[in-house]
């Protein structure tokens, strides 16, 4: 429902309706909303890292690994109208920085894995700096989340990103996929 609606406009009056249980239920196990938008987002964390977790341990060459991993949070925020990221940056800035601190450590984490893997495959050029590459992608897609409130949008440039970032440092043979990756996503 916060991804759906906003965290802002859902109520504790509407997420004891969508669950059927009273608003005395919820209170027993979260003292207030800002707790349970906090343990939700933190939730939501530990299981779009499992997801992308899952993606990786799939063994895909490293340039369709980042399409697919672009796909889950495709899905995953289709039905948003504008960005949570956003939404909790407004309304609950605390929890915001919470949720950017923990991405932070583990987004970066995963593109120099995926750096790594590319470069010893032969998909990524030999001389591509992992940690300014993994540093500057990150920051590029931070900046895309942090001033687009619109989820479509945020979306739209995310690929767009993720075509700029691969065109820099692919080999020939990286150019090829990514090219096949761009065709498929667009079907």
């Amino acid at each position: 429902m916060f991804l759906k609606l906003g965290f802002k406009s859902i109520t504790m009056d509407d997420i004891a309706c969508e669950m059927c249980i009273s608003k005395k239920t919820i209170y027993k196990y979260f003292i207030n909303k800002e707790v349970l938008i906090a343990e939700s987002t933190e939730a939501m964390h530990r299981a779009v890292h499992e997801i992308i977790e899952s993606i990786i341990s799939k063994n895909y060459n490293p340039i369709r690994e980042n399409f697919e991993i672009r796909k889950m949070f495709k899905g995953i925020f289709q039905t948003a109208e504008s960005s949570p990221l956003y939404q909790l940056k407004k309304h609950y800035p605390e929890i915001y920085e919470k949720v950017v601190n923990q991405e932070h450590t583990e987004g970066l984490r995963f593109l120099r894995q995926n750096l790594d893997k590319g470069i010893r495959e032969g998909w990524y050029r030999p001389d591509t700096d992992v940690e300014i590459t993994s540093r500057l992608y990150y920051m590029l897609n931070f900046a895309i989340n942090e001033n687009i409130q619109s989820e479509q949008e945020s979306q739209e440039l995310e690929i767009k990103a993720l075509e700029y970032h691969t065109r820099a440092i692919a080999t020939s043979k990286g150019i090829a996929e990514l090219e096949k990756q761009l065709t498929i996503s667009l079907i």
